[in-house]
């Protein structure tokens, strides 16, 4: 995994900084722009008037449009690229492998039939049972794709065969389900979910998002020192005292958990865990104490600016966010691919 030189806390601080920066303009733009255009003061107004700083008289139809539907919609997408980002830093230290991430691995292609199979079969109800719905799949394909790669030990063309496979397999699982249990509506309704949509997110599962979020970033920070460690391998990860068996069962979980209520929210999105890593591991290093915050900042920008060009490009209509962000990381996995094979 090659990275550059890692730079000092002032070049750290003002990418954070920059990022925030560009986070606050990218939701503010986001709930700008729509069918309905609103001003940017305007966005502003709703804002602090919401806040109870100032009482500014605005127009209740846009206060709702800003308030609503698309001020949620846009902190969702912020978390959802934040997580998946932080996801893809985590297995591509865990396993060594620079193309690891929820999607290529079929880490979301089992959230999604975990998920699916609420939904169809009616398997409990409400954004909770879905979350469990959809950790159970993502769960039994990390397993599926630990058994067939040994763990991640087979190498790097093995484990992401595995992925292959797996992803594969559940996604064939989703179909049946669909074709063999859903009607028409139901069917047309998961295959668009599972390209991935901002559509139907309000504030619970901003809520439920956020908790699991802060809970999920904060185990990741608390091994980000023994990731460092398994960057030179198992061996040299328990030679420094660090369990190896633990740390991978709870970060696998975290990964887990974390890709499964994105999922079961806003269906299967790839590639924002392969591109985001790489640029920021480009720019600041491989330290992963810096590294997850970091990727969790760049890919919520990632995310938001992705949902915005998904509404913008069609009029009348919106484009699958998976789309967006398969144009963008199509390009970004190849190019990994080629430099991984020259250096080979």
């Amino acid at each position: 995994m090659t990275t550059r030189a890692l730079p000092g806390r002032g070049g750290f601080a003002a990418l954070l900084a920059m990022s925030a920066m560009a986070l606050t303009l990218a939701v503010a733009l986001a709930v700008s722009i729509g069918e309905m255009r609103v001003p940017l003061a305007t966005v502003g107004l709703s804002l602090t008037n919401h806040l109870g700083w100032t009482e500014a008289p605005i127009s209740r139809i846009q206060d709702s449009v800003i308030w609503d539907l698309r001020l949620s919609r846009a902190l969702v997408a912020a978390l959802c690229g934040a997580g998946l980002a932080i996801c893809g830093a985590i297995l591509q230290s865990l396993l060594r492998n620079t193309l690891a991430e929820p999607y290529v691995l079929g880490v979301s292609a089992g959230a999604s039939t975990g998920a699916v199979a609420v939904i169809i079969l009616g398997v409990g109800a409400g954004a909770v049972s879905l979350s469990a719905g959809a950790f159970v799949g993502a769960l039994a394909a990390f397993a599926f794709v630990a058994l067939l790669s040994d763990g991640g030990r087979g190498g790097p063309d093995r484990t992401i065969l595995a992925g292959v496979a797996a992803a594969q397999l559940f996604n064939a699982l989703t179909a049946y389900v669909v074709t063999t249990s859903g009607n028409a509506q139901q069917a047309r309704d998961v295959m668009f979910w599972l390209l991935g949509s901002f559509g139907g997110v309000r504030w619970p599962e901003f809520q439920l998002l956020a908790v699991v979020m802060l809970i999920g970033l904060a185990i990741c920070i608390w091994y980000a020192r023994a990731l460092d460690a398994f960057t030179f391998g198992d061996d040299a990860a328990a030679s420094m005292g660090i369990p190896v068996g633990r740390v991978r069962v709870v970060l696998f979980a975290t990964t887990a958990l974390i890709t499964a209520t994105i999922v079961s929210m806003v269906g299967s999105i790839g590639f924002v865990g392969l591109v985001v890593p790489h640029a920021v591991r480009f720019l600041i290093g491989p330290g992963h104490m810096r590294l997850l915050p970091a990727c969790a900042v760049v890919g919520a920008v990632f995310m938001v600016l992705a949902d915005i060009v998904s509404r913008s490009v069609m009029t009348q209509a919106t484009l699958p966010i998976g789309i967006v962000t398969a144009l963008v990381g199509v390009p970004c996995f190849s190019l990994i691919l080629w430099r991984a094979r020259r250096l080979a």
